[in-house]
């Protein structure tokens, strides 16, 4: 009800309005700031000085000879060669596997060997089972020396990741309803 009033007083006596208003008289504009106004015919000698040329300054420059090399380039060129002879020396630190799965029936490639410091999902899902099964005989320690890994990352492995527990709870009272297997 309230925008319907309210729509009544915008709308009434529209046009006589905006006609008033396109009749008043436009404002004037402010005047302009002094500082803005054109140069005066005075100053053409600064600009004709600075066009010239200084004979001694030319001599100078061109006395000056710049040989640059970059430094950066080159460093970088020598770390990508040693970081590609680092890479091909890991590359061939490889190591057998320890357990694989059978993949031939799933259609993928078996692999034979993995670089040192990885772990197959396989081999990491087995070290981490003997860790939680048997701690006092698969420490980090061992676990690290079997596969080739480093220390620090396999307490982080161990620490952090933790396989896969079905654990079967039954019921307190016989009575409790429960979900069949279909």
């Amino acid at each position: 009800m309230g925008a319907r009033v309210a729509r009544l007083f915008r709308n009434f006596n529209l046009e006589n309005r905006v006609h008033r208003e396109i009749s008043k008289e436009k404002p004037r504009a402010a005047p302009r700031h002094a500082a803005t106004a054109l140069p005066s015919a005075g100053s053409s000698s600064e600009g004709e000085t600075v066009n010239q040329k200084n004979v001694p300054l030319l001599t100078n420059l061109q006395s000056v000879y710049v040989e640059s090399t970059d430094p950066a380039a080159a460093a970088a060129a020598a770390a990508a060669e040693a970081s590609k002879i680092v890479m091909v020396s890991k590359e061939m630190e490889r190591r057998p596997l320890k357990y694989s799965l059978p993949l031939d029936r799933y259609g993928l490639v078996e692999l034979t060997d993995v670089p040192k410091g990885k772990l197959t999902i396989t081999e990491a899902l087995k070290a981490l089972s003997s860790h939680q099964q048997q701690p006092q005989t698969w420490t980090p320690e061992k676990i690290a020396q079997d596969y080739s890994l480093d220390l620090k990352d396999t307490k982080a492995l161990l620490e952090f990741f933790v396989p896969f527990q079905i654990q079967i709870i039954p019921p307190k009272t016989e009575n409790a309803k429960q979900i069949k297997a279909s």
